[in-house]
């Protein structure tokens, strides 16, 4: 059975798109710790990110630097979090590889930002899009 993130990348369901590639999607988290934390998905459907092949590793983490630097821009050169919880034992929900940027404005505070209000999603979104390459 395909993953939800699999799903998404089919367009079966939606999402806030930060942006794509052809090997990579990155997309608000539905459950984010801080807003503006963001999801960096290949598209190949792996659950341990140490079966992806070397290019693809590459070409995500290539990425991943990339929707990085917006992120931090996007919320005045604030600190981040890069995460992966790489296995059931480690924390992962969903069996598909994927990284987590999670901006903190906060410091080490370990908050958790819980929903989205309506429309605010698109708008968090938006702020990101609109920091990369730039």
């Amino acid at each position: 059975m395909a993953s939800i993130f699999s799903r998404i990348i089919q367009g079966e369901l939606p999402c806030e798109k930060i942006d794509e590639t052809d090997n990579e999607i990155c997309l608000l988290d539905i459950s984010p710790f801080t807003e503006g934390h963001t999801l960096v998905i290949p598209k190949r459907e792996v659950a341990r990110f140490e079966e992806l092949p070397e290019t693809e590793a590459l070409s995500l983490m290539h990425t991943m630097q990339r929707v990085s630097k917006a992120v931090c821009k996007a919320y005045g050169g604030a600190d981040y979090n890069i995460q992966l919880n790489n296995g059931p034992g480690a924390g992962q929900e969903v069996p598909h590889v994927h990284f987590h940027i999670i901006p903190r404005p906060d410091g080490l505070r370990v908050p958790n930002l819980g929903k989205y209000a309506d429309g605010q999603m698109a708008e968090v979104g938006a702020l990101v899009r609109a920091c990369l390459d730039s």
